[in-house]
């Protein structure tokens, strides 16, 4: 089984280098909490040689450094994606456990690595009027490796992802990332050209 797993909603924003952070504090019901956390994550991809997950909407990654280390899978869902998580282990090697997850998508191909995504992260948190912690505000200083080709790619995003605090309906979900997205857009952000960071790593 999965050491856990949560419904993953966000949305992600293209944005130029000089682009400036946007100051949310006071903005409507959002305000921000704290000083920035500043983290590099360096995340590698697997799939099979026909890229067999990729094709059904799924990833998997091992990721090192930040808060959420170990073995991630993505799936789609209703709303959102949900991620499954699993410790980290020593090696590239994934887990037989989620190997037994992947089964119907993979059966007994081999997963190989197929990008290396390497990302200095800072990340705010924000609060509604309440105090309660309802997103995560994070600014991505990206550079990918598609390690079937070679290819190399340099970009920055910002990214909002909701946290537990956020409303308990999908109507007010949709509302509060609205709202953020009304400041980005601003500030200069363009919704994303890719779902991930991973489709833009593989030029899908």
């Amino acid at each position: 089984m999965p050491h856990h797993s949560q419904t993953e909603i966000e949305r992600k924003y293209d944005v130029d280098a000089e682009a400036q952070h946007p100051q949310l504090v006071g903005v409507g019901t959002i305000a921000v909490q704290g000083e920035p956390e500043r983290h590099e994550l360096v995340a590698t991809y697997f799939d099979t040689a026909d890229l067999a997950l990729a094709q059904h909407r799924t990833a998997v990654r091992v990721r090192r450094g930040g808060h959420d280390a170990g073995w991630h899978v993505k799936l789609p869902a209703d709303e959102g994606r949900t991620e499954l998580h699993w410790e980290l282990t020593e090696g590239d090697e994934p887990p037989a456990e989620l190997r037994q997850h992947l089964r119907e998508l993979i059966g007994d191909e081999p997963l190989v690595p197929i990008a290396r995504v390497t990302n200095q992260r800072d990340s705010v948190l924000l609060q509604d009027a309440a105090g309660f912690e309802v997103a995560e505000l994070t600014d991505d200083h990206v550079r990918s490796e598609n390690l079937r080709t070679g290819a190399t790619q340099e970009w920055r995003e910002w990214e909002v992802e909701l946290l537990s605090g956020a409303p308990d309906t999908r109507q007010r979900r949709n509302a509060l990332l609205d709202e953020i997205e009304e400041h980005l857009l601003a500030a200069g952000a363009r919704p994303s050209a890719s779902s991930s960071k991973l489709q833009r790593a593989l030029g899908l």
